[in-house]
């Protein structure tokens, strides 16, 4: 399958990586959105999580802070962006492993994780790399894993329906505006796929799903 640019930089350009940050705190309630996500993920000690698209590393720390005998893996495409991840856990103490790659080509042998999460991250791609990401994140799981998303979800207000509207033409948001990730979870092969929660914020509805391998 044809796939288009393996990543977008942070804030979609390079120059702006080092903003990051601060811009995710301030539109996004980033610590209580990434909270929720480790609250509905159900990491166990013992369990392999890895975190697609995990930018600067805060979900990747939170998370070994949180279940310190789980193993936590982030991957990022953008090596600038891993790098301040690798500041961040040195800084913290936090023993996490972060590598370089892609979602749509997940360098991981087959069931290698009990858990897969990643957030803010699918809207960025196209509806072929949403599918291949999908496809590769249920490659990695092993039996009975589960994945986890926080991303951009359909708006439920008129307000934000008439938002949307225009956002739709804006790279890629129209699946998540449409609610079409739900639809491309089940066709990579993931079960019993729901919508768990929502968190609002100044960046729009977050949408949190929830999908499961089949045991079989």
């Amino acid at each position: 399958m044809h796939t288009e640019q393996p990543y977008i930089h942070a804030l979609g350009h390079g120059a702006l990586t080092r903003f990051y940050d601060p811009f995710i705190r301030a539109v996004t309630r980033e610590r209580a959105f990434k909270e929720r996500l480790i609250d509905l993920s159900d990491v166990r000690p013992g369990h392999r999580v890895l975190d697609v698209g995990a930018g600067t590393g805060t979900l990747v720390l939170l998370l070994k802070q949180r279940i310190p005998q789980a193993v936590v893996v982030g991957l990022d495409g953008d090596p600038k962006i891993l790098a301040m991840a690798r500041q961040k856990a040195a800084a913290a103490g936090v023993d996490v492993e972060l590598r370089e790659g892609f979602a749509q080509r997940l360098p991981f042998p087959d069931a290698s994780f009990d858990r897969v999460v990643t957030s803010l991250v699918l809207h960025h791609l196209s509806l072929a790399d949403k599918t291949a990401a999908f496809r590769e994140m249920a490659r990695v799981l092993a039996p009975g894993g589960e994945l986890h998303v926080a991303d951009l979800g359909p708006p439920r207000s008129l307000a934000g329906q008439l938002a949307a509207g225009a956002l739709r033409r804006v790279g890629h948001l129209r699946d998540n505006l449409d609610g079409r990730l739900p639809e491309l979870m089940r066709a990579a092969g993931f079960t019993r796929v729901e919508e768990t929660s929502r968190l609002y914020t100044l960046f729009g509805p977050l949408a949190y799903l929830r999908g499961e391998t089949s045991i079989d």
